[in-house]
């Protein structure tokens, strides 16, 4: 063995370091090829005990170094020189390859420092934070840009850069009245500057105002202007964050205080806090969906945007009545919150630690390659050596890697827990005590405002009632209560939520249903945050059948009950029963399975077909129970029609029937008479409130003037002299529902000629048009917005239904509901795909909103509210805006008419 492989390997003292190093193969390989380039390494390492410890962690870290110190003769000289501090960079002579030098040996040294200790994490941010705006401000030197004001952002801003961060900017000119020459050549100046600096780092103008849409460059009067109109809660979010760190200082200075005023001087409302953390939440959802949730450091649950989410949530909280809490920097702003008594003291300790912990873990990973990677590696093997580059060394009991697997997981899981409970821990415990809390009563009052609390007062009432005693179950409500109050606001009204959660814990059976359901589900819990939040009439069925709270937590029993299943319940619910216990009995089956199919709408394990057929099928199961009670003495069949023919209810939907019976008599006649009569007062109660269903007969030959029952030969004479259009529409979504199945069918025989066995005419077309606009007109009721109605309006549903069963008439085309419907005729080449598309789009849209308004409000409502407090509602349980909500109502219904106009009414485009 000669030359260097033989120094190295005679070199106890060196070939010690080695063997302790993070990864002993791949420095012994480095130092290999580092002797090529230079000569005599192996001596000078075995004599400097200081170089030795830094070139050893440097090759064991990272492999992109360790090509710039075999690559770059003078690179090792910068770690020799670790304590001298960042050379100045000399203007003098400076072009983009000496910038771009410059720039690769501070970063050595940066990382050098931190690797083997010399700096802590704070210390090694701001370094490179103080790196990148170097390199910034001179590659606007070097490309005549230097009169602009380059605003830092995200962590560029916050001076806490990581090793691969983008490092994010915005840029603003002072108001020259440039011409449209001068603008030009400023932004292609900028755009020359940006070019420099990204051979250097990932430099990205994104955040700016319109995004990779808007200019480059603004004056601080054109991004006022945006601030005060078009900017989003994430993008006030983003201005924690706006540091300016080159360009004039007067300019620089004019920025920052109009971006103070813009952040500090608007008031933190509900539904921009919801906005922000639902786009957290999405953001998790999109790493678990790539299957990262165990490796992510960054985005996943207990992450270090767990952390720094929560502190800038609760800067834009507070920070307009306390300046302390202004500052950029993540761990400043955390360290104010904990002293002032905004968050635990200890929580503030714990998340300081921990985010020293996982931004360490993430220089670590990405210091290798210097890529810009937020993830653990997957392999062992790596995983392993990442662990020994922080520092971990196995023992008798452990490896390195199971003690590095085993503290990130405890630190993530430390983290999550406190990221969840942290908005309300202080408030919790003053408000359950009834000490003081930490904050002063106007914090409180803005940190429950901003969470959708609106009344302090009521909502500590609340709280010291759910926690009332030392029963098992108030301890397990205080230690839910932050997560609870922490999902019930992201629901659409917390307040009336807490309220609901009030009323469940009351009461021995309730409340022991309620702790029952907690304790073996969180997810439970916080589904039932999301119904009590949404819909007051849900939460009321549920105190009526508090055991429902627990099938919160079984996706199978919230959806997917057969239609057998429920008339064996229906029938269940009469067993024993006296006949005037009928509809009590059936209101109470009705009520229960409402819940469960208004709980799975809620929580989005049902979409807009499935709750439609679970209505219907309900109303089937209902029916069919009530008509088996009353035992009709001859053959007797109830027959839906319109939507509940379609098998398309909602939740406010009457049942549209008529009813046939099969006899010749006066006799026959009277019982079936008795039976229908029956039918109608069982099922409307004898007070609203006993109502189990409207049953609407109107539709019936001859309307309110003609009997409630016919026999079926009546109805064949009917429909044979004297049947209208009109009806021949009706009956083409006719369903047998209950009573007497082949009787049903022969009815749908009798009606199959008059309805099916010819094509509609011109005459008939005409007629139903007539009819339609007559609808349009006359039908919307005062009060009504006829600008959003959901059903009447133009474009809505009655658009889509008309449009669909006119077709159907015309082509022959059966199909029981609208949605089917509309999928038929295209098969059958008589829709458009894009026309039937836009039609169904309007209908899903139409009839959600009007699902979701029945139950936030408890009663048929039929356009989006008038009222800003009700519109906002609807729209935070839809998961937009109420903005966002008008124009999706204006966006749908504008196409649906536009096709509705050519298609029914025959009009040119």
């Amino acid at each position: 063995m000669t030359g260097a492989a033989a120094r190295l390997h005679h070199s106890a003292v060196l070939d010690d370091a080695v063997e302790r190093s993070a990864a002993p193969a791949v420095v012994r390989r480095g130092l290999d090829r580092l002797e090529a380039t230079h000569p005599g390494l192996a001596e000078r390492l075995e004599d400097d005990e200081a170089l030795r410890q830094v070139v050893v962690a440097v090759l064991g870290a990272s492999r992109s170094l360790t090509l710039l110190l075999e690559t770059d003769i003078e690179a090792l000289e910068v770690l020799h020189a670790l304590d001298a501090g960042p050379a100045p960079l000399d203007d003098d002579g400076l072009d983009e390859r000496k910038l771009r030098r410059w720039k690769a040996h501070e970063y050595l040294r940066i990382a050098g420092r931190d690797l083997v200790g010399a700096d802590d994490l704070t210390v090694t941010v701001t370094a490179l934070s103080e790196l990148a705006t170097e390199v910034l401000a001179a590659s606007c030197r070097l490309a005549g840009a230097a009169d602009v004001v380059v605003v830092g952002m995200g962590k560029l801003g916050g001076s806490e850069l990581n090793y691969a961060s983008d490092v994010d900017v915005m840029f603003v000119a002072g108001d020259n009245g440039d011409s449209d020459g001068g603008t030009r050549q400023r932004g292609a100046a900028l755009r020359e500057a940006m070019r420099i600096a990204r051979r250097c780092f990932r430099v990205d103008a994104n955040l700016r105002p319109e995004g990779r849409d808007g200019p480059l460059v603004r004056t601080v009067a054109s991004y006022q202007a945006y601030w005060e109109r078009w900017a989003q809660p994430w993008e006030f979010q983003a201005l924690l964050k706006a540091r300016p760190v080159a360009g004039p200082a007067e300019l620089a200075a004019t920025f920052a205080t109009a971006a103070a005023e813009a952040l500090w001087q608007r008031p933190l409302p509900s539904d921009d806090l919801r906005s922000l953390r639902t786009m957290k939440g999405r953001a998790e959802a999109e790493v678990a969906r790539k299957g990262l949730e165990g490796r992510e450091l960054k985005r996943g649950a207990g992450g270090i945007r767990d952390i720094e989410f929560s502190v800038q949530l609760l800067q834009l909280v507070h920070g307009r009545h306390d300046p302390a809490l202004r500052s950029p920097t993540t761990l400043c702003a955390l360290a104010e919150l904990g002293s002032a008594g905004y968050i635990d003291p200890d929580d503030a300790r714990a998340l300081d630690g921990a985010y020293r912990f996982l931004r360490t873990v993430e220089h670590r990973v990405q210091l290798d390659d210097e890529r810009q990677v937020h993830a653990v590696p997957a392999a062992d093997d790596d995983r392993e050596r990442l662990a020994r580059v922080l520092g971990y060394r196995g023992n008798a009991g452990r490896s390195a890697l199971a003690r590095f697997d085993a503290d990130l997981s405890q630190c993530r899981g430390r983290v999550r827990s406190i990221h969840e409970r942290l908005y309300f821990r202080p408030l919790l415990e003053a408000f359950s005590t009834g000490e003081l809390p930490p904050l002063s009563p106007e914090a409180t009052e803005a940190r429950l405002a901003a969470f959708g609390f609106t009344d302090v007062e009521r909502t500590s009432q609340a709280v010291r009632e759910l926690t009332r005693g030392l029963t098992r179950s108030s301890r397990l409500m205080h230690q839910l209560l932050p997560l609870l109050l922490g999902w019930l606001a992201d629901s659409p009204d917390p307040d009336q939520g807490l309220l609901g959660l009030r009323t469940l814990a009351s009461g021995a059976r309730r409340s022991s249903e309620l702790v029952r359901a907690f304790r073996e589900s969180p997810e439970a819990a916080r589904r039932l945050c999301s119904v009590l939040g949404t819909s007051r009439l849900l939460g009321e069925l549920l105190g009526h059948n508090p055991d429902l709270i627990a099938t919160l937590a079984d996706d199978r029993q919230l959806v997917g009950d057969t239609a057998a299943t429920l008339r064996e319940r229906s029938t269940a619910s009469l067993r024993w029963r006296s006949a005037s216990e009928i509809g009590p009995g059936l209101k109470r089956f009705k009520e229960r399975e409402m819940a469960r199919i208004g709980m799975a709408d809620v929580v989005d394990l049902a979409g807009l077909e499935v709750t439609a057929t679970e209505l219907t099928v309900l109303a089937d199961a209902t029916v069919q129970a009530a008509v088996d009670a009353l035992a009709p003495p001859l053959p007797f069949a109830v027959v839906a029609l319109g939507r509940y023919g379609g098998a398309e209810l909602s939740y406010a939907s009457d049942l549209d029937v008529v009813f046939v019976y099969e006899g010749t008599g006066a006799g026959d006649f009277r019982e079936a008479e008795a039976i229908a009569s029956s039918l109608l007062r069982t099922l409307k109660g004898s007070t609203p409130a006993a109502r189990v269903y409207l049953l609407d007969t109107d539709l019936r030959p001859e309307g309110r003037h003609g009997p409630l029952a016919r026999s079926l030969d009546g109805y064949r004479t009917y429909f044979e002299r004297w049947a209208l259009v009109w009806e021949r529409q009706a009956m083409a979504r006719a369903r047998p529902v209950a009573g007497d199945g082949a009787l049903g069918q022969r009815f749908l025989d009798t009606l199959a000629p008059f309805v099916w066995a010819r094509p509609l005419d011109e005459d008939g077309a005409r007629e139903i048009r007539r009819i339609k606009a007559r609808v349009e007109r006359e039908r919307i009721p005062a009060g009504d917005d006829p600008q959003f109605h959901l059903k009447l309006g133009r474009g809505s549903l009655s658009d889509v239904e008309f449009c669909a069963q006119l077709l159907q008439l015309q082509h022959q085309v059966r199909a029981p509901g609208t949605m089917e419907a509309l999928s038929r005729l295209v098969e059958a080449g008589v829709l458009d795909e894009p026309d039937a598309r836009n039609l169904a789009e309007a209908y899903r849209f139409c009839e959600r909103a009007r699902n979701r308004l029945f139950l936030i409000q408890g009663r048929p409502v039929d356009s989006l509210p008038q009222s800003p407090d009700d519109l906002a509602r609807l729209a935070r349980s839809l998961q937009t805006t109420p903005v966002e909500l008008r124009e999706h109502y204006r966006r749908v219904t504008r196409r649906c008419r536009a096709v509705v106009e050519r298609i029914f009414y025959g009009r040119p485009s």
